[in-house]
C-alpha cells in the first residue's frame, strides 16, 4: 500500500459522499434478452426473456422525476441488459435521454456493434461505452457461449476504441480459464488501440454459482493483483485497473486510481426490467429493491429510502464482525451479500494475503 495515503482523509470523503447522497449514475436494464449464454451471467439471460421490455416512455417518465436542478454534471444514463442491442429503439432513447439534458452510455457484448450501429449511437450522443471481452478466441467463445462472437468483438472494440467522442474500455471477467492469458490479452487490446481496460472477477450467483471454474483461489486472486500492478508501474498508453468489487488490503492504491468505495445506493441507482428500484443491477433485486417506477415516485425514492446502503452497520456479522479491517471495508460490495445475508459470499480482503 502506498505509505503516504491518508486513510482518514478517505473515511472523511466517503462520509461526506454518502452523506450527500448525489445521483452520478441511473442504470436501465432495458432488456432481459440477449443473443450469448454467458457462463457467469448473474441475471440468467437469453434469447427467451422472462421478462417484456420495458417500454420506452415507462423508462423516461421515471426519469422526469428528476427535478433538473438536481441533475449534477456529468450524469449518466447506462443502458444495460441483457444486450441493449436487441432493441430496435436504442437510437430514439438515447436522443430522449440527451433531450432532457443527460449523458448517456452502454454496457454491450458487441455482437451487433458494426460501423453502422457505431454512426447511429454517436449521432444520438452516446458518450461512452463498455465491451466484454473474456479471454483469447476459445476461451471467450467458452465464456459467452457462442461461436463467432470472438471475431465480432474484436470489429466493435476497434471501432469504439478509435472514436475520440467515447469514453470506452473493455472489461475482462478474469477465471481459472483465462488467467494465464493476461499479457495476451493486453497485447490484442493494445494493438486494437484501447485505453482503457478493466478487469473484475465473479461472485459465486446467477450461472456462476455452481460454476469452480468462475472462481479464482487465493494465491490466482493474488497473481491477478500483482498482474494488473505491474502495467500500471510500467505505465504505456494502457490504463489498467480493477473494478470496484470490494477492499483489496495492501494492494490498495497499487491497483486503482482511488481506493475502494462501494458507490451502490450512494451515487448509483438502476430502474430493473420490472420496474424495480435499487442500486448496481447485480446486486440482490429480491433482498435490496427499494421501490418500483410503477407505483413510487423516482425521485422520492432516491431521496428517501436507501438506507441500508448509506449505513453499513449491519454488515458486521459473520466473518465481518470482528474484522480489523472493516471500517475500510464496510462489508465489501453490495453484490456480495445475496439471499439471507447472513454473510459475505466473497471477501477479496481475505483472498490478498498469503495464507488465503
Amino acid at each position: 500500500m502506498n505509505s503516504g495515503f491518508k486513510w482518514w482523509l478517505w473515511r472523511i470523503f466517503r462520509s461526506s459522499e454518502t452523506g450527500l447522497h448525489e445521483l452520478n449514475y441511473l442504470f436501465w436494464e432495458c432488456t432481459s434478452r440477449c443473443n450469448l449464454h454467458c457462463r457467469h451471467c448473474g441475471s440468467d439471460c437469453s434469447v427467451g426473456a422472462r421478462d417484456p421490455d420495458m417500454p420506452a416512455e415507462d423508462f423516461l417518465g421515471a426519469l422526469d422525476t428528476i427535478p433538473s436542478r438536481n441533475i449534477p454534471r456529468g450524469f449518466t444514463v447506462v443502458l444495460t441488459g441483457g444486450e441493449p442491442l436487441l432493441r430496435p429503439d436504442i437510437e430514439e432513447i438515447g436522443r430522449a435521454i440527451r433531450k432532457r439534458g443527460m449523458g448517456w452510455s452502454m454496457v454491450s457484448n458487441g455482437f451487433f456493434y458494426d460501423e453502422k450501429m457505431h454512426s447511429r449511437l454517436i449521432g444520438a450522443g452516446m458518450g461512452a461505452l463498455t465491451i466484454s471481452l473474456d479471454g483469447l478466441e476459445e476461451e471467450h467463445e467458452w465464456m459467452r457461449g457462442r461461436k463467432g462472437c470472438y471475431e465480432r468483438t474484436l470489429r466493435a472494440i476497434a471501432i469504439a476504441a478509435s472514436e475520440k467522442r467515447l469514453n470506452f474500455d473493455v472489461v475482462t471477467c478474469v477465471n481459472k480459464r483465462n488467467i494465464s492469458q493476461l499479457k495476451a490479452i493486453h497485447q490484442v487490446l493494445s494493438g486494437l488501440g484501447v485505453k482503457q481496460w478493466r478487469l473484475f472477477t465473479i461472485i459465486p450467483i446467477g450461472r456462476a454459482a455452481s460454476d469452480p471454474d468462475m472462481q479464482l483461489d487465493g494465491p490466482e486472486f493474488r497473481q491477478l493483483m500483482d498482474f494488473i500492478k505491474s502495467k500500471r508501474e510500467e505505465g504505456g498508453s494502457m490504463n489498467v485497473t480493477f473494478s470496484c468489487e470490494g477492499y483489496l488490503g495492501d494492494y490498495e492504491t497499487e491497483v486503482r486510481k482511488t481506493p475502494y468505495m462501494c458507490h451502490a445506493g450512494i451515487n448509483i441507482a438502476s430502474v430493473l426490467i420490472d420496474g424495480r428500484i435499487c442500486a448496481c443491477p447485480n446486486i440482490d433485486r429480491d433482498r435490496f429493491s427499494q421501490g418500483n417506477i410503477y407505483k413510487d415516485n423516482f425521485w422520492k425514492v432516491w431521496q428517501e429510502r436507501f438506507s441500508e446502503f448509506r449505513d453499513r452497520g449491519w454488515a458486521r456479522k459473520g466473518q465481518c464482525r470482528d474484522c480489523p479491517v472493516f471500517d475500510r471495508c464496510l462489508g465489501n460490495g453490495m453484490h456480495n451479500w445475496h439471499g439471507s445475508c447472513d454473510k459475505v459470499l466473497t471477501c477479496h480482503y481475505k483472498k490478498t494475503l498469503n495464507d488465503a
